[in-house]
């Protein structure tokens, strides 16, 4: 089977770089998945994962908060705002994330950002829909 190389990186640092035989994320358009000498394109991604299986089947987790995927025949780029391995994912961190969006969200004062509380909210959700699914794979 044919193999791509992939980098995933993000404002911080490199995630992930590596040969993959596909992957699947979450673009705006919906769910996409790439092989090997997929046709070039673009595309926004929201928050969410990235599941990539190595050469080797390994299946790979990544959480992502946003940002681009670039696909051209044989390598793949992740630009990320915020990636984070699936096991780095922190449950406490995101539900409390969650809690503040929402409760910004129910403040109805004018000093709240409704778009920021809401891409925050969508973060967290994300992140916690992530941490359920790592649960359920485990077992």
């Amino acid at each position: 089977m044919s193999t791509m190389h992939l980098d995933i990186v993000s404002a911080e640092e490199e995630i992930f770089s590596g040969t993959v035989k596909n992957l699947s994320a979450a673009a705006m358009m919906g769910e996409v998945g790439i092989f090997p000498k997929h046709t070039p394109m673009i595309t926004p991604l929201k928050p969410g994962e990235i599941k990539v299986i190595t050469e080797n089947d390994e299946e790979m987790l990544f959480f992502i908060s946003g940002g681009v995927l670039e696909v051209q025949p044989e390598v793949v780029t992740v630009l990320a705002d915020t990636a984070i391995r699936g096991e780095d994912l922190d449950e406490a961190k995101a539900a409390e994330a969650k809690k503040r969006a929402e409760e910004a969200l129910a403040d109805k004062s004018d000093n709240i950002d409704a778009a920021k509380a809401l891409a925050e909210l969508a973060q967290a959700a994300a992140q916690l829909k992530m941490i359920e699914t790592l649960r359920k794979k485990s077992k």
